[in-house]
């Protein structure tokens, strides 16, 4: 069983991971704080936090705002508690305070707490488990008074959402009412109790939502009838939709909200390595290999369809009308790490990195005042954005949105990933991401110098807990990764003769100033999609460590759709030296453009024209202009 890592005691100090931690301290809460109390003019209205005020009756006032409002605070607030962890802040945390002391205050004396319905509709409550995610909104409270308690100390929100929790309780379960979350995330907060608290009730309620999940497929349609109103019109028919259209058991691919989808198999996962079941793991292991084999793109992100937000079919994943939401990454990172938990796999934890380093961090503009929701592909001018089907790809990154629901979700993740980069059992430490910095842990403590992500160059300085320990340590070995060396003490190991599922394990007795040096290449890798992925026929995407890298149209004119990338070009790596992308490997290769007759349709050959072409990481476009931008470029 993984031991629980305390993220005070994780400090990352590296020449990637810092800067964008930093950026989120010092620009991104407060600047979300200011919108989440509508203090910056001309942005989307959020109103969140003056909900809270409203239900406390601390202020008169309306609610605003969509159904579940308050999960921005709730989220809001467990990126306060990590940051917290990351660099103490006596000014950030008072004014935590103050905003749970509200939420303290707007609590119902039976537990219940949902701003929308204590101040709009009471007579409502819990009649609307399909559109009105109360248990959503609960769950990511829950999230945070864990988290707020674990950095601070500080019991006020714990104890509102235990109480919550124990509400909750009182009405859903065996012999009680049925019931399930329209939007899963309840079972990821109980998990998250019962880990805080050790109390195995909350464990208990956690797994009857997952098990009563798909038991009776009409339980929406039973549930619209007997209440007989709406709130989003949202159709109880669609059973994938919200993934109960079988128990989770029996389920072999990831079906609808990819959100929901994936937090589901988040708390799946947590519960199956609580409770060791086989039947919940293999279906972890199933609806895994059906996302990450046939419906994620290359990015990490997921979600190939506006309609829904949603998984479709297998191979279906266009670039241009892509979803892909911020959320829905995110997500796949929570299900990735819960999957280590289960069996330490080099397969969760490239997931888990190609994700971060891609479709996570290219949701957040580079000065951390701007977001996107969906993550394209590929955007062209006078199509994204503005014509139908692609409507949903909005460039340049909004400033907010009306559901705001992935802006938090970056900060919560990037404040907390110290939690994701290491791993700790009885016997074991595993490295499962590069991050330079500092590890009290366990077993001891580790130091770590990473040149990564831009050099495979990572030194491990091993500092055991009483001076001498034996333990093994567990180094992710990424499978893109070529030539790998590894030298403890400056002695080469064999690194073939240490490997288990794509981790290197160097088991000994360890002693103070014991060094561990990883060193592997990072050449340019060309990547081909399935044969069966219809919108990358004939195309080409190029790598290089975890960057996906794309083609703007900045660096290499307009019209990105005639550009072709020869088959031999030799492809080269070139530090940008100036301008907002300063210090970031650049791609630079022979290309060609290709012009045509001007006709519609026409015989010539269209003549190819030679030009030296600009790829940059896929998570900075879009920071320095609003053009054409490519991922998936065809190969001649």
């Amino acid at each position: 069983m993984e031991r629980k890592i305390d993220l005070k005691d994780i400090k990352i100090k590296d020449r990637f991971w810092s800067e964008r931690q930093k950026l989120i301290k010092d620009v991104v809460i407060p600047y979300q704080e200011k919108i989440l109390n509508d203090e910056i003019p001309d942005v989307e209205k959020s109103h969140a936090l003056t909900n809270f005020r409203i239900a406390a009756k601390m202020e008169e006032g309306e609610f605003y705002g969509m159904v579940f409002q308050d999960s921005d605070a709730a989220k809001w607030l467990e990126g306060v508690a990590y940051a917290l962890c990351v660099e103490a802040d006596s000014a950030l945390e008072a004014r935590a305070d103050k905003v749970i002391e509200s939420i303290a205050k707007a609590q119902q004396p039976d537990g219940y707490l949902d701003t929308y319905f204590i101040i709009k509709e009471p007579e409502h409550k819990w009649q609307n488990l399909q559109e009105c995610h109360e248990l959503y909104c609960a769950g990511h409270m829950m999230e945070a008074g864990a988290a707020y308690y674990e950095a601070t100390g500080k019991r006020t929100l714990l104890d509102v959402v235990e109480r919550l929790a124990d509400h909750i309780g009182s009405l859903f379960g065996p012999g009680k009412r049925s019931g399930i979350p329209g939007h899963q995330e309840i079972e990821i907060g109980l998990m998250r109790l019962y880990h805080t608290t050790g109390k195995e009730k909350y464990r208990e309620l956690a797994q009857y939502f997952i098990d009563e999940r798909g038991k009776d497929p009409d339980f929406f349609k039973k549930e619209a009838e007997q209440r007989g109103w709406k709130h989003f019109d949202m159709d109880p028919l669609d059973t994938k939709y919200n993934q109960s259209f079988l128990p989770v058991r029996e389920q072999e691919t990831a079906e609808g909200h990819s959100v929901r989808a994936v937090y589901m198999y988040t708390a799946m996962a947590d519960i199956a390595a609580v409770t060791k079941e086989k039947a919940l793991t293999e279906a972890c292991e199933r609806l895994w290999d059906n996302i990450t084999r046939k419906r994620m793109y290359v990015t990490g992100g997921i979600g190939s369809t506006v309609d829904g937000e949603a998984f479709t079919i297998d191979y279906d994943l266009p670039n241009d009308s892509v979803y892909a939401e911020t959320c829905a990454a995110i997500g796949l990172v929570f299900f990735a790490r819960r999957m280590l938990n289960l069996s330490v796999d080099r397969k969760y934890g490239d997931v888990m990195e190609r994700a971060l380093y891609n479709g996570i961090i290219s949701g957040m503009q580079m000065d951390g005042k701007r977001f996107f929701y969906v993550n394209p592909l590929e955007v062209n001018q006078g199509v994204s954005g503005k014509l139908y089907g692609y409507r949903h790809v909005v460039v340049p990154r909004p400033e907010w949105y009306a559901c705001a629901c992935c802006p938090p979700n970056v900060v919560r993740l990037l404040m907390s990933l110290g939690g994701y980069g290491w791993g700790e059992d009885a016997d074991t430490v595993y490295s499962h991401l590069y991050l330079g910095g500092e590890a009290s842990l366990g077993h001891g403590t580790v130091t770590v110098k990473s040149m990564f992500p831009y050099e495979g160059d990572v030194t491990y300085q091993i500092a055991p807990r009483e001076g001498k320990e034996t333990f093994a340590f567990a180094i992710r070995i990424p499978a893109y990764a070529k030539n790998v060396r590894i030298t403890l003490n400056g002695r080469e190991m064999n690194v073939d003769g240490g490997m288990k599922n794509g981790y290197f394990y160097l088991s000994r007795t360890w002693e103070t100033g014991d060094k561990v040096r990883l060193a592997f290449d990072l050449p340019v890798r060309r990547i081909y999609a399935n044969t069966a992925v219809r919108a990358n026929a004939g195309c080409v995407c190029l790598m290089r460590g975890p960057f996906v890298y794309c083609f703007e149209s900045i660096d290499n004119g307009s019209e990105l759709s005639a550009l072709r990338i020869p088959a031999d070009a030799a492809i080269r790596t070139e530090v940008c030296e100036e301008g907002l992308l300063k210090g970031m490997p650049l791609l630079k290769l022979d290309g060609v453009r290709m012009h045509g007759s001007g006709e519609l349709y026409f015989e010539e050959r269209p003549n190819a024209e030679a030009v030296t072409l600009t790829a940059v990481p896929y998570f900075a476009w879009g920071n320095r202009s609003n053009g054409d931008m490519r991922v998936w470029m065809l190969e001649k």
